[in-house]
Parts: C-alpha cells; structure tokens; sequence
C-alpha cells in the first residue's frame, strides 16, 4: 500500500468501534456510471447535463441517498446518455426491506419519481414511474471504491469487490462515497441497508450470504464490524449492535430501537426482551479519518446498559 493510504490502517490498529457509523438513509437508489469519479462523484462524473447534482438533491430532500455504482474491474467511461444503465432502487429498510432492479433507458425517468411519496407506498408505486425496474428477492453488495475521495477505499475496497465478485457474478459493484473510508473496506448491503466495516474477501462474501437469509453474518457481529443499519440514526446503530453482540441475534428484523430522550434508546427484541442503554460520543485517539487530513482526536459511541 502506498504511504498515502493509511488512515483505515491506523484505526484498524486502534481498534476503534464502528457501531454508529453508518450513513442515514430511509432508502437508497444506486445507479450504474462507468469511468472515473471525482471527490465530488456525482457531481463530477459523466453523467448527461447535470443531471447528478440535481438527482441527488430530490434523493436526499426525501431522506434517501444517491450512489453510483460500476462493475470491478476496469471501468471504460461512459459518455453517450442513451446507454442504459442499472439501477437498484431500495426501501421499506425499518420494516420489510425490498429491492428494485433493472435498467433505465433514459436516467432523466429518474427525476420524475416521487422519492418520499412513492417510497413510502412500497416499490410497486415505484415501478409505475420506472416500469423496467422489477422487485428482486436477491440481494446486493456495494463495496466503497472512490479513490478520490479517500485512497483506502480503492486500494483496499477494489480488490474484495473484485473477490466477492467472482464467486457471487452479477451482484456486486463498486461504488461512490458511503462515509467512513476510516473504515475502508466499507460495503453496503441491499435491499437492508446494513453497513460493514473492515471487510475482508472472506468476510464480504459472508456478508452477502446472510444478506440472503436475511441475517448479520456472525463474523460481522461485533464493534469492529458492524457500523449499523441507515435507517437507524447513529445512537440507534450503536444500540442496536451492541444488543446484537451481547445477545447474537443475527436477524436484521429482530430488533426495534426507540429513543427514550437523555441519550437514552430502548431496543426492543421481537421476543419480548428489551434493553435500556445509554448512548455517550467519546474521544478516542488522535487518528486521521481521512488519508490526506491530520490526525485529531477520534470519537465512537459508548453505550451503557441501563436496564439494571
């Protein structure tokens, strides 16, 4: 590894929990863009006539988060508009996860979907703006590889997509900035939203196994691993992992996290356990997050069993 990439080394060394981590989402839309990505990705990708900035701004102004994605290996730029692209659109993440795919002809269609509104009807709603995305009961594993915006990510990121890739074809991509290179390799799990740390070949390849059945694989199941599911804002990750941890409840529906005001969460198990916990920010030690930053002091959530 170049000396430049080194941030996620030196957190791998410190060993700093990930739970709490995970970018916010209610949903995710990923779209397929080959070529080179700037620090800005969307903004500075080949995408037709501005069409990134504004897509990202409808996305986010409904909760969501735009990536973009490409497959490993060697990415020839796209520049012709009329290509189709994929697309894989996510929602439902709080409740009963489901995921669309397919093609769009004309990635402009996308702009004309009432992100908040049809969302949250399901994705049938969904496919009536977007006819030629499907639902899916497969899954999908995004790995972080946006080297401009931090060197982690594609020097470690790219090659457990292109392992991964390999032995699961046709479900994995690279793409854009998920947050938290500090982690790097990063992925993002859909349809759920579920979001590792420090992966490994083996271990991103397990990650989309217990995707399949629904599940946290449990190699994942613990502070270095675990950044959190994006529908849970960062106290909630962190609540619900540390749970997930004590208890090795390995269902990604097994837990309901409410906020009980104070830095205090509930998590409630589907079987009628529940925990108090209280959620703290702490320092940690003086790393950098990014690459090419100074190192500061670091922080990661605490979290206090309260239930007494």
């Amino acid at each position: 590894m170049s000396q430049i990439a080194q941030c996620s080394r030196q957190w791998d060394d410190a060993e700093v929990p990930a739970p709490g981590s995970a970018s916010v989402a209610r949903f995710w839309v990923a779209l397929e863009q080959n070529g080179p990505w700037g620090h800005d990705a969307i903004a500075s990708a080949h995408l037709p006539d501005g069409l990134g900035p504004e897509l990202e701004r409808a996305i986010s102004a409904a909760g969501g988060r735009l990536l973009l994605i490409r497959r490993p290996g060697r990415h020839v730029d796209t520049h012709d508009p009329g290509v189709p692209r994929n697309c894989y659109i996510a929602g439902g993440l709080a409740d009963e996860p489901w995921l669309l795919e397919g093609e769009v002809d004309d990635p402009f269609d996308l702009l004309r979907v009432d992100w908040r509104g049809q969302v949250e009807q399901g994705p049938d709603a969904v496919s009536e703006t977007l006819p030629l995305l499907e639902e899916t009961r497969d899954v999908v594993l995004l790995v972080c590889a946006n080297s401009k915006r931090d060197q982690c990510c594609a020097v470690r990121g790219r090659p457990v997509a292109a392992s991964v890739c390999e032995q699961r074809p046709g479900r994995v991509w690279e793409c854009s900035h998920t947050g938290g290179h500090r982690f790097a390799p990063t992925a993002v799990m859909l349809p759920s939203g579920q979001t590792y740390a420090r992966l490994t070949d083996e271990t991103a390849l397990a990650a989309y196994d217990a995707e399949r059945r629904r599940e946290v694989p449990a190699a994942l199941n613990c502070a270095l691993h675990n950044r959190g599911r994006s529908c849970l804002s960062a106290p909630a990750q962190a609540a619900e992992a540390f749970v997930r941890e004590q208890t090795g409840r390995l269902a990604l529906d097994a837990f309901g996290v409410e906020e009980a005001g104070d830095g205090v969460y509930v998590v409630s198990d589907r079987d009628g356990r529940s925990w108090r916990l209280g959620l703290e920010r702490v320092d940690g030690p003086e790393l950098k997050d990014s690459c090419l930053k100074v190192a500061k002091t670091s922080s990661y959530w605490q979290v206090t069993d309260l239930s007494g």
